[in-house]
């Protein structure tokens, strides 16, 4: 991944309906994202019967069901798999899911997901992690909720798992998080800890944060996107809506462009203003040839395509080798 890889997180925001994922996918591909990620899970293999919604999952949803009865409906079979996978390879972009489960690790394996991504609520789950790092896949972690210590513990279960190439993103759990809760500068606190590739997944609402994270060298970008943020589920309010998304993506590759490679040197389309900004040493008056250059009779003035300003200390004292006119470029 050596350009910014952005993740379009449809997460569970096709609401249980493969058309309404479809056009989640529709979306994620024209913003120009790279991939395009959903969830995969058993709702019985995930949470138990009368386990309860984050808050922020009870503001979004039916407020009767627990979360047992939110998560049932919004799960993928295989062939709904394989068939999103199909559409995303039709659009141009890489499908990828979130396993929540061993069941759903071995789904997408047999599906032939190449990239795995951990989630944040995983990051402590010994089986789980063994089980991606024996995959020996790619493998994006996000550290949501975790210390640098429970980082470490994950990433020592994923190698000596088999797991090589591994990056790991800075996240926040909450939705939407808030701005001084974000802490984007652990993100390089985690690269210089452990020495790996480093990214973000954001929770927080709009898409400045996720632009300065590029720009404070996050590799992998992860944001939330829907197709109306104001549609009943967990997590479409804590989304990007599709102008949103393409923005965000927008301007990443700017940013992307601007960051360049460290080398402090003239730039290709600014050389041309180097004679037009700089300036050169000049006859302050008229100066005859035999003349001793001075403070008095030389001046620095622009255009810069003459004698540059550097020889000013060797000029002065020189005699003139012709005349000049006021203004005249002077010649060492």
């Amino acid at each position: 991944m050596t350009n910014v890889f952005i993740i379009a997180e449809a997460g569970v925001n096709h609401n249980g309906s493969i058309e309404l994922a479809k056009k989640l996918i529709d979306e994620a591909s024209n913003a120009g994202a790279d991939a395009v990620k959903f969830q995969s899970f058993k709702a019985d293999k995930l949470v138990t019967k009368n386990a309860q919604k984050a808050d922020y999952q009870k503001e979004t949803t039916e407020k009767s069901e627990n979360q047992f009865s939110m998560i049932k409906k919004l799960e993928l079979d295989y062939e709904k798999h394989q068939e999103l996978i199909d559409y995303s390879n039709s659009k141009g972009i890489m499908f990828l899911s979130s396993p929540f489960d061993l069941e759903s690790i071995d789904l997408l394996s047999n599906l032939g997901i190449e990239i795995f991504k951990v989630p944040s609520g995983e990051i402590n789950n010994v089986p789980y992690l063994r089980k991606i790092g024996s995959l020996e896949k790619d493998v994006i972690v996000s550290t949501g909720m975790a210390t640098m210590g429970e980082i470490e513990f994950a990433l020592s279960i994923l190698k000596e798992s088999g797991a090589s190439k591994i990056t790991v993103l800075h996240c926040n759990t909450e939705y939407p998080t808030p701005m001084e809760d974000v802490n984007l500068s652990a993100m390089n606190t985690i690269k210089d800890g452990f020495k790996v590739e480093i990214g973000y997944s954001d929770h927080t609402l709009g898409i400045e944060i996720p632009i300065a994270a590029v720009a404070l060298g996050a590799k992998v970008i992860e944001k939330h996107f829907t197709l109306d943020k104001q549609m009943e589920g967990p997590d479409h309010r804590a989304s990007l809506e599709p102008k949103e998304l393409k923005a965000m993506v927008q301007a990443i590759r700017n940013i992307e462009k601007a960051i360049g490679n460290g080398v402090k040197t003239p730039s290709f389309s600014e050389r041309k203003n180097i004679k037009i900004a700089r300036k050169s040493i000049v006859a302050s008056c008229d100066i005859k040839k035999g003349q001793l250059f001075s403070e008095v009779n030389i001046d620095i003035k622009r255009p810069g395509d003459g004698l540059s300003p550097v020889f000013w200390d060797q000029l002065i004292g020189k005699e003139a080798k012709r005349d000049y006119t006021k203004d005249e470029l002077i010649e060492l």
